[in-house]
């Protein structure tokens, strides 16, 4: 699925987000909340205005788990399996969702970490959250 290069700029991405995983999440969730409000459904347990400490507590579970999904590139069905099984099984999330929370994740990055987010890091990542997304998605059919 990913070049030897990509998969260099997908972990050079996430050595920058790496301890911050808290903070891109929050904000990744208050972008998706803003300009997609239809998403909240998916988070009623965060009320209809979440406060900074819930946003940075599901950011960082967010997060975290696309953190596994880069250490197990090579691997991503089995490891996110439970993950996907929980979103399609549980959750019942529509996987039209998936697509918005990539590109705002991708404007999170490219919002904190500005020149250093090139073109060609851009494109991994979308590349391989697209990746993450259609594996999550496989667990509807």
């Amino acid at each position: 699925m990913l070049s030897a290069q990509e998969r260099a700029h997908i972990a050079q991405v996430w050595d920058l987000i790496a301890g911050h995983e808290a903070l891109f999440g929050a904000e990744l969730l208050r972008r998706l909340f803003t300009v997609y409000p239809s998403t909240k459904v998916y988070f009623r347990h965060l009320g209809d205005h979440p406060d900074e400490v819930q946003l940075l507590n599901h950011g960082q579970r967010v997060l975290q788990a696309v953190g596994v999904a880069v250490q197990y590139m090579d691997n991503l069905r089995a490891v996110l399996s439970p993950l996907a099984d929980l979103h399609a099984q549980v959750l019942r999330v529509d996987p039209s969702n998936f697509p918005l929370v990539i590109q705002c994740f991708q404007v999170v990055l490219a919002s904190h970490l500005q020149g250093e987010f090139t073109v060609e890091m851009q494109a991994a990542w979308d590349k391989f959250l697209t990746g993450i997304a259609v594996v999550l998605t496989e667990k509807y059919r």
